[in-house]
């Protein structure tokens, strides 16, 4: 017991199966208070259980199935005893550990392919693996360093959650893991390891090996500017990615989880911000992105092809809402999209702001916008899209967005018939027989406004344009019509 004094109190139980001839690992893990005394550094007990046999015989309740018929706590105690042992931190068992061969060999057996890999066993197996990794850092990563192999299997099993948490410590989430081994990162960088996890990206493979190995490829780039980040943001991985996320346009899972990687490249912080509340709304206090240029060139070849899924003509899916039937839903993937876009345009990229203008991808969002009312994710998008073009600074897009895009008219239709239609041009059908439902993007729609009215201010280009949309308003409000070639005049301002 953790009260227990020398002198003053019987002998725990732990001391007394200590002192019998025949004590075994069995007999220990039978007691309640193994564990506190671990904690509490019995030193005949630990000394028992740093010998060899003892660490085999632990070892193989964490990475051995039980037997057929054995007894319960066989399958559940012992197992979880050994792992919480070695968690326990106690540097002389680890020592112990990763010092002999055999004993790291027996560990990392559990890697192989004809184990079954229950989850239980998975999680008591990473938990150890972890604890070494943070503890004794060098000696296990030399010992990785001459088995390469072992990163091949635990790419091969990164479908399962415990054994992803080991990659992401394995490539260094954890900072002040490698703090003083930047070796360690530089070897990782050198090996196949990067390769392996993007091809694990792949269309043929299941949807729960996409996310585990994007979110692997994620924590990554948060190491910026580790030897890992700068070669997964170079252009030739960049390309890898794109691949895999546009070679088989029927898989959904790949396409969202490159670009939730190609995202994080671009601003390797947004989800820290996001995080700690940091809001994409709040336009004014958002950090600058600067992302490598070559990094934002490599995402613009398959643009292109990208931003024809936006084209929601051919779906033929149909999703019953509360509301009525969407035909079709925006889905994931697509919203991705936008995100994607979204963080992208707040790179500054000149020569993305020009490709995406020149595709049109501006006008097919805005366009989703308007079609999509009851989706708050894509108006939270749209409305950074639409800040990021009006901050630009950029003759170019603003006009695109006024003229092409016809952002104010579409915001003044959209004002004054606040209603969903029934219009069989658009993916909404509303119940038949009920009052058609108010838009839901009407805040959006008026931050926008808002927006568009404070940057005005100190926007001659757009101050211009306000002036003639509400030229336009008038004549629309007279005669039920707008008319953007009002928009035209603005070019001789």
């Amino acid at each position: 017991m953790f009260w227990r004094m020398t002198g003053f109190s019987p002998p725990s139980a732990v001391d007394s199966i200590l002192d019998k001839e025949t004590c075994t690992v069995e007999d220990l893990f039978a007691e309640e208070e193994i564990i506190q005394e671990c904690k509490t550094i019995n030193n005949r007990l630990i000394n028992f259980l740093r010998g060899k046999e003892q660490m085999q015989q632990m070892l193989c309740y964490i990475v051995q199935e039980p037997p057929e018929g054995a007894e319960s706590k066989r399958a559940f105690r012992f197992p979880f005893i050994a792992c919480e042992i070695f968690s326990c931190e106690i540097d002389i068992i680890l020592k112990t550990l990763v010092e002999e061969e055999e004993l790291m060999n027996l560990l990392f057996s559990f890697l192989e392919s004809d184990r079954l890999h229950r989850t239980l066993l998975v999680g008591y197996f990473s938990k150890v693996l972890i604890c070494l990794l943070l503890r004794k850092t060098v000696a296990t990563i030399r010992y990785i360093q001459a088995h390469q192999e072992i990163l091949a299997k635990l790419v091969n099993l990164i479908g399962i959650p415990s054994i992803m948490e080991v990659l992401i410590r394995l490539v260094g989430a954890d900072n002040h893991m490698y703090a003083y081994h930047v070796d360690a990162l530089q070897w990782l960088a050198d090996t196949n390891l990067l390769e392996m996890l993007v091809d694990a990206l792949s269309s043929t493979i299941c949807p729960a090996v996409h996310q585990n190995a994007a979110e692997t490829l994620c924590a990554i780039t948060h190491l910026a500017p580790s030897a890992l980040a700068l070669k997964l943001s170079s252009p030739s991985f960049v390309e890898r990615l794109f691949c895999n996320a546009l070679e088989n346009p029927q898989s959904k899972s790949t396409l969202v989880h490159s670009l939730s990687v190609c995202i994080s490249l671009l601003d390797p912080k947004r989800s820290t911000l996001a995080a700690a509340g940091g809001a994409w709304g709040n336009h004014i206090s958002e950090p600058v992105i600067t992302p490598n240029p070559e990094t934002v060139d490599g995402m613009l070849h398959g643009l292109g092809k990208m931003l024809e899924l936006l084209n929601v003509s051919s779906d033929a899916n149909v999703l019953p809402t509360t509301y009525g039937e969407l035909r079709p839903p925006l889905g994931m993937h697509r919203l991705k999209i936008v995100e994607f876009i979204a963080v992208l345009l707040k790179s500054g990229s000149e020569v993305a702001w020009q490709e995406l203008v020149r595709l049109g991808a501006l006008q097919t969002i805005i366009k989703l916008f308007f079609e999509y009312p009851f989706n708050n994710s894509l108006h939270h998008y749209v409305e950074c899209i639409i800040s990021s073009c009006l901050e630009s600074n950029s003759n170019t897009v603003i006009d695109h967005l006024f003229q092409e895009c016809d952002l104010l008219g579409k915001l003044l239709v959209a004002d004054e018939k606040p209603f969903v239609i029934n219009d069989p041009s658009k993916p909404i059908a509303p119940t038949c027989g009920k009052l058609p439902p108010r838009t839901g993007n009407m805040g959006h729609i008026t931050r926008i406004a808002n927006r568009l009215c404070h940057i005005g201010n100190s926007n001659i280009q757009i101050q211009a344009y306000l002036q003639i949309f509400d030229c336009g308003r008038r004549h629309y409000r007279a005669s039920g019509i707008f008319d953007p070639t009002l928009y035209s005049a603005s070019r001789k301002l």
